[in-house]
């Protein structure tokens, strides 16, 4: 029999199990990047690491605060769109969003050497704050499927003892749940939920029964799946940057990341199949995840002659701590000798699990731009990442290191190529730009290549800059119901506008 602990769990007491939550969808949430940040800077759809002389572009290339004449500071708002349409079984639906905030905002002090004679004449020092990543996404998709849940409750039971899966005789769910997941791990929590649920049936009813069938007979099943995310990626960058010579520019940053990100799904599957005991299931899950990190970057502008710029830049992996922690939620309802029976098996209790490292690739990035003097300018950018040297750590832990292996089984290095373009016509300023983003899987559909564009003005007051920009990008992927049992994938078509305002001044 599962040994009793001294400690009493009661609804709403946290446990802490030894399993770990983390898979390759973690991985490559907090690996990718996003073009943000001012409306100039997303105008020309982040090709700036030639360029610099503006906030967001520091956050790309570090040398580029030196290219302000003078100090400089700017806010930027923007408007969020996403349009999410899903497929799934021939089924598909659409489903929208949009929120507007603050995206941007930040300081750079320009500093003169009073001896001309100095190689270093000017210096900068900048403070910036940039949201790297929106996490808000919500979409539902819903089909007929010949595969159903009980699929995930048992691959998860199979192999596991009865006893370390069940309720002990006047023990509540709340106790039961919070102890199998300490004494055990998350997977015996599943089989818990499944086995309470009547969705899975033991072979024999003994303790040491590792067998289980299901209660929902094969056939035809009606699922929704409702998927619903929020939160961000941020970075706080402290920037120092020099003009080495009349040509060469120089500059580092170092950046503090964090991550703040919620997760709500939600199945609901009915059958009517001749056999079925349960008839229809409700299962709810809930993820929170905070999480900070350091990077630094390392940059540089050459400028080769008086119009061509070149530009290279270094980021270092992102060095995270990620704390987690999840809550569960099944509702069954069975028909049985003529009775229909609701079964809600509600634990009201929070895994929290284990803090753990994750450590991002890091990037190069190399530019070229030609100003055409004071009329306009085109740039050209290109960076590289490899996705597949994303690290969970500490990695001789025996599930970091299995999922270790399946990011570099499954992920690859993935280039991005950007343009952008403005033209200047007196104080105004006419601007637009493309970007291409390789998929980070080698398989190229879990998440596909990402394609956008942008269209941007601004107006020049002389010392106040206002900037407005329209932009734009698609990518298709495919989300995968559950890790293991009911795999089956949904297919999303993820098309994000937006429209940004920034306001800048020369201090």
């Amino acid at each position: 029999m599962r040994l009793k602990t001294l400690t009493f769990y009661i609804a709403g007491i946290l446990c802490m199990p030894a399993f770990y939550a983390q898979n390759i969808n973690d991985a490559v949430r907090y690996a990718q990047d996003n073009i943000s940040g001012s409306a100039r800077y997303r105008a020309l759809s982040g090709a700036f690491t030639a360029l610099g002389g503006d906030l967001s572009a520091t956050n790309l290339n570090p040398a580029g605060s030196a290219v302000f004449n003078n100090s400089f500071t700017s806010f930027t708002l923007t408007n969020i769109n996403s349009k999410t349409k899903t497929s799934f079984f021939d089924t598909h639906n659409s489903n929208s969003d949009s929120d507007t905030e603050f995206t941007q905002i930040g300081a750079a002090l320009v500093f003169y050497s009073p001896n001309l004679r100095d190689n270093f004449k000017k210096f900068s020092f900048a403070i910036t704050y940039d949201k790297t990543q929106d996490f808000r996404n919500d979409w539902t998709a819903n089909g007929v499927n010949t595969n159903s849940i009980d699929s995930y409750f048992l691959e998860n039971a199979q192999g596991l003892r009865l006893d370390q899966i069940s309720a002990l005789a006047n023990e509540s769910y709340s106790q039961a749940y919070a102890e199998i997941g300490r004494l055990y791990n998350s997977q015996h929590q599943q089989a818990f939920l499944g086995y309470e649920s009547y969705i899975i049936e033991p072979l024999e009813y003994t303790d040491e029964n590792t067998e289980y069938t299901s209660n929902i007979a094969p056939g035809t099943f009606n699922q929704r799946y409702v998927y619903a995310s929020t939160g961000y990626n941020g970075k706080i960058a402290a920037n120092l940057a020099a003009e080495a010579t009349d040509k060469l520019y120089v500059g580092i940053n170092l950046n503090a990341h964090f991550i703040n990100f919620d997760r709500y799904t939600y199945l609901f599957e009915s059958n009517s199949n001749s056999g079925s005991l349960v008839r229809s299931v409700n299962f709810e899950n809930t993820l929170s995840t905070i999480g900070s990190g350091f990077s630094f970057q390392l940059g540089g502008i050459y400028k080769a002659t008086d119009r061509l710029r070149l530009g290279l830049t270094y980021n270092s992996p992102i060095w995270y701590t990620i704390e987690e922690e999840t809550t569960q939620n099944l509702t069954t309802r069975r028909y049985d000798n003529g009775t229909d029976i609701t079964q809600a098996v509600n634990p009201r209790i929070s895994n929290i699990y284990p803090a753990y490292k994750l450590q991002t690739p890091g990037k190069i990035g190399a530019g070229v731009a030609y100003v055409f003097g004071y009329q306009g300018l085109i740039s050209v950018d290109y960076s590289y990442k490899d996705y597949g040297n994303t690290k969970f750590k500490p990695k001789n832990d025996v599930y970091f290191s299995e999922q270790n292996n399946i990011i570099e089984n499954n992920l690859k290095a993935a280039s991005t190529f950007a343009i952008g373009g403005e033209y200047r016509l007196k104080q105004l300023s006419f601007r637009g730009g493309y970007r291409f983003e390789e998929s980070p899987y080698k398989d190229g559909n879990t998440i596909g290549d990402l394609s956008g564009y942008s269209l941007g003005i601004g107006y020049s007051f002389g010392g106040t800059k206002l900037d407005f920009t329209y932009d734009m990008s698609q990518r298709d992927s495919e989300q995968q119901l559950y890790n293991v049992g009911l795999t089956d994938a949904v297919a999303l078509d993820n098309r994000n506008s937006n429209f940004t305002v920034s306001l800048s001044f020369a201090l």
